[in-house]
């Protein structure tokens, strides 16, 4: 038997006609949709904060209208991490969507919870479970009373209990983006929960298509300008084997490509250690990944082997980092550059002469070198146009709004020739911090259950 798992999503914001077309295209048993990044999950907290219900990719709603008869007449099944912090209102928003395209008693939908810690911080450190920063060994009491959000990295089992409990679509909060594509192979072959290679099979089969078109074309640096049909780019599917092997490749007709070369700059994605991919599933090796162009747009994969799962869950947290805003100015030749450079030398001169001390303040020299910093050396001297780009950050939100009223005047009584000012006065916005870290796994107790439309 071989299981077809299709990407329908790659990210909140990515596009929403891939899993219209990875449904209609040909044959698929599963859609997987990622939602979820670190970020995204303050940002629905404070929604939820704000509405109790909200707090979820609200795409989801309009996006499963859509697909749903054609889900429920061919039997395709749908994992999402798109309920973010409230996969109770995301499922209750689907189900009734549902209803209203005649489906009552036709479709099941799982809901996967218990990821949510935030109100559960302080019982965690009281226990002594420090929740340090896995970068910098800070304990979570330094920033405590600035958190926003904090989520721990579910694995595939849950999601795996709601699909044997007969669920057509499951809606999860903070499920790791490779469990959503591991759990269908876990469930659809049966694997045991200590079968490390072949988890570690469908985890890495999860990483390469959790990025959606990243692994068929899109952001492709290894021979780009021979991609053709991007408008009409295919996302990824994964055609699994019982044995852990399994082939990526996309639906035929559409553009893009898949080739060892899109499928490996897709595995370095987030890589560190490539002999230790942790998840709460297993512990994959990349190193043992075998590759090999198959056909066209077919590459397999082979090889992978695995050990256990650590006792450990990642959390990850959000805080309140304090104020920034970001502006803009364009000057155009002669002299670009240098007029560029003097503008920011007047900029930061007024600031200390108002008294404003900031806790950064940075340039970049858009067009010049705010890609590659120094290592583009000295432009030429007949730019047509660069891009002042000047940011400053605080914890005092006062002092940011300060310098939003200070880059305008600049057009009239700064260097000549500047323009792109058109969106008017920087916007003071706030900063959310990312704060990694470890929580054991006896202390996550993962909530599922199933309801009926």
């Amino acid at each position: 038997m071989t299981l077809r798992i299709a990407s329908g999503q790659g990210f909140w914001g990515d596009w929403l006609e891939a899993p219209v077309r990875q449904v209609e295209g040909g044959p698929i048993d599963f859609l997987m949709m990622d939602y979820l990044a670190e970020v995204t999950m303050s940002i629905l907290q404070k929604q939820k904060a704000r509405d109790p219900k909200l707090g979820y990719a609200r795409d989801v709603v309009p996006l499963m209208q859509r697909i749903l008869p054609r889900i429920v007449e061919r039997g395709i099944r749908v994992t999402t991490n798109a309920g973010g912090v409230n996969p109770q209102a995301c499922a209750d928003a689907v189900a009734e969507a549902a209803r209203t395209l005649g489906l009552h008693g036709r479709l099941k939908i799982g809901i996967v919870t218990g990821d949510d810690i935030l109100s559960r911080l302080d019982e965690l450190l009281g226990k002594g479970i420090a929740l340090a920063d896995m970068d910098s060994g800070r304990p979570l009491s330094d920033i405590r009373p600035r958190v926003l959000s904090a989520n721990a990295y579910l694995g595939a089992w849950p999601v795996v209990d709601a699909l044997r409990a007969g669920a057509h679509v499951v809606i999860t909060g903070r499920v790791t983006d490779t469990g959503l594509t591991l759990a269908p192979l876990i469930h659809g072959f049966g694997w045991a929960a200590d079968a490390w290679d072949l988890l570690a099979a469908g985890t890495i089969a999860g990483h390469i298509i959790e990025c959606g078109a990243q692994c068929s074309g899109g952001n492709f640096q290894g021979g780009w300008p021979e991609v053709a049909g991007l408008e009409d780019v295919g996302y990824p599917i994964v055609m699994a084997e019982s044995d852990g092997t399994f082939a990526v490749t996309k639906h035929p007709g559409t553009g893009g490509t898949v080739s060892v070369a899109s499928v490996s700059e897709q595995l370095l994605y987030e890589m560190g250690d490539p002999r230790e991919y942790i998840t709460p599933d297993c512990v994959a090796d990349f190193t043992t990944i075998r590759l090999e162009q198959a056909g066209a747009d077919r590459v397999r994969v082979s090889g992978i082997r695995g050990r256990s799962a650590t006792e450990m869950l990642k959390v990850s947290i959000a805080y309140a980092a304090g104020y920034k805003a970001v502006g803009t100015l364009v000057y155009v030749w002669p002299d670009a550059y240098a007029k560029a450079r003097e503008a920011d030398r007047v900029l930061r001169a007024r600031l200390e002469r108002l008294g404003l001390s900031f806790d950064e303040i940075l340039t970049e020299y858009v067009g010049v070198n705010a890609a590659h910093g120094p290592l583009a050396g000295e432009p030429p001297a007949d730019l047509p146009e660069v891009q002042l780009r000047i940011g400053v950050r605080s914890a005092d939100r006062a002092m940011v709004e300060r310098f939003t009223r200070e880059l305008a005047p600049l057009i009239l009584n700064g260097p000549p020739s500047v323009t792109g000012f058109a969106g008017g006065r920087p916007k003071v916005e706030e900063i959310v911090a990312y704060w990694p870290a470890l929580v054991p796994k006896r202390e996550i107790r993962p909530v599922v259950q199933v309801i009926a439309v």
